[in-house]
């Protein structure tokens, strides 16, 4: 087994977004030299925030994902569930023998197996990464299960330079296979809050449906704040949760599962947040959350259509 370098001084992030830019800044403040790519970069009208973001973090921007990775300890690709695939085929054209690739995409276990013969080819290392939370406001800390032949000597050396990591299998797809079963449970919470509430604001039956609920799953915070925060992640993230649960949906077909609560699942988060487009609603994290404000303005507007 070859070993990771003890001490990961160079890392590259394929995705510069809100989870490649907090893993970067945790990478800076631990002394990692980090660069990155994104292909936002070729746009114009992008490439200045990226570069501003960029500079602020001490991350070198590259304009090109060759001179991202070259000489890289370690390549991190975090990107959108369906840009996943393409980053690592091409990713893996630029990779040497001995660098590290991990994918952290929340996608199926297939789609990871199918990322790790693109970069094995090139001779680099493939370890898959299952995110087990929300990147903010962990960070650098946020939890990650692990999977691949590396994947426990890596884990060791990313938990040396600051990251919460956990080896979990030396098969690629277990880690990602446990986080999209969780998925199911978890995003279809979200969705089956955002319908349930919807309706029962619409009949003015909340008050007493959240009692309810309360009554019989207590401690989970029904009367007090778990509405606003299931609803808040449909309302900022539905797009990409949807995403995820299309690749759920895909995790559960291989192993000759019908996804119906899945498939249900990301329809329901597309429908919302397009919805939300359609009228002009965005989520800003700098305002205090209510699901009845949301859900009150979506209904006025389909009442006066």
């Amino acid at each position: 087994m070859t070993n990771v370098p003890a001490v990961l001084s160079s890392i590259a992030l394929v995705g510069f977004g809100e989870a490649g830019s907090l893993l970067a800044q945790g990478c800076v403040k631990a002394g990692a030299k980090v660069a990155t790519y994104d292909i936002k970069v070729l746009k114009a009208e992008l490439r200045p925030a990226l570069a501003e973001r960029a500079a602020a973090l001490g991350v070198v921007l590259h304009d090109s994902l060759q001179g991202a990775v070259s000489g890289a300890d370690l390549v991190i690709s975090a990107v959108t569930a369906s840009s996943a695939r393409d980053a690592a085929e091409a990713t893996a054209g630029f990779l040497k023998p001995g660098q590290y690739f991990m994918d952290i995409n929340s996608v199926s276990p297939g789609t990871k197996g199918l990322d790790r013969n693109a970069v094995e080819r090139s001779g680099a290392f493939y370890v898959e990464s299952a995110v087990m939370a929300p990147v903010p406001p962990y960070g650098l800390k946020v939890p990650m299960l692990l999977g691949g032949a590396q994947a426990a000597v890596l884990a060791e050396s990313l938990n040396r330079l600051g990251f919460h990591t956990r080896a979990v299998a030396t098969k690629v797809g277990v880690a990602s296979a446990i986080k999209m079963c969780r998925s199911v449970m978890i995003k279809g919470i979200e969705a089956l809050t955002v319908e349930c509430l919807t309706a029962a604001r619409s009949y003015g039956a909340e008050q007493e449906v959240l009692a309810s609920l309360a009554e019989t799953f207590p401690g989970m915070g029904w009367t007090d704040r778990q509405p606003n925060y299931l609803i808040s992640r449909v309302a900022e993230h539905g797009r990409r949760r949807a995403a995820e649960m299309r690749e759920v949906a895909e995790t559960l077909r291989d192993v000759d599962i019908d996804p119906l609560m899945a498939s249900a699942t990301a329809q329901l988060q597309d429908a919302f947040v397009d919805r939300m487009r359609d009228l002009g609603l965005k989520y800003d994290a700098k305002e205090k959350f209510e699901w009845t404000r949301l859900v009150d303005t979506m209904r006025r507007s389909k009442d006066a259509a």
